[in-house]
């Protein structure tokens, strides 16, 4: 029988950081207490989270690609919320940071959550980030915890 690797392992040992988006604050706001919540449910410690604002979307990469070369995380959450407004400039940021996270995720081996909202109006993120569509930035934070316990187990083959 085939050996399975599921990402159903939350560890409460994890060290998360999160580079949330000063930008659209009243969205990212709640975003990050979604993930904080979500991160304090799994039994993670207060002490080994750390909460970086930037001041955009734009910035979050660096901010990320900074802490990992800084620190000793086993995650970074990149919280964020752009909104389409009378131009393409959100496609622009959208595309670039997504594109920046998968990058350096891959080439650090170190996850790099993308929990930005791409909405449309205020009211889908609003709803995105603790409304009628529940929170994403709790999203992030339980996909985070799922690839930190799915990588530690793919690491115990090894071993």
């Amino acid at each position: 029988m085939a050996r399975i690797l599921d990402n159903s392992e939350q560890p409460a040992d994890a060290r998360i950081a999160i580079a949330v988006s000063r930008f659209n604050q009243s969205i990212t706001s709640k975003l990050l207490q979604g993930a904080l919540d979500c991160l304090q449910s799994a039994g993670v410690a207060d002490d080994d989270v750390l909460v970086a604002w930037t001041p955009g979307a734009f910035e979050l990469p660096m901010v990320a690609q900074r802490l990992i070369t800084q620190g000793t995380f086993d995650a970074i959450l990149c919280l964020g919320a752009v909104i389409r407004g009378e131009t393409t400039h959100d496609q622009h940021i959208n595309q670039s940071i997504s594109r920046q996270f998968v990058e350096i995720s891959v080439r650090t081996g170190v996850p790099v959550m993308f929990g930005v909202l791409t909405c449309d109006s205020v009211a889908q993120a609003i709803n995105r980030a603790g409304g009628t569509k529940g929170n994403k930035g709790a999203e992030c934070a339980e996909a985070a915890l799922g690839m930190i316990g799915l990588l530690r187990k793919i690491d115990q083959q090894h071993q």
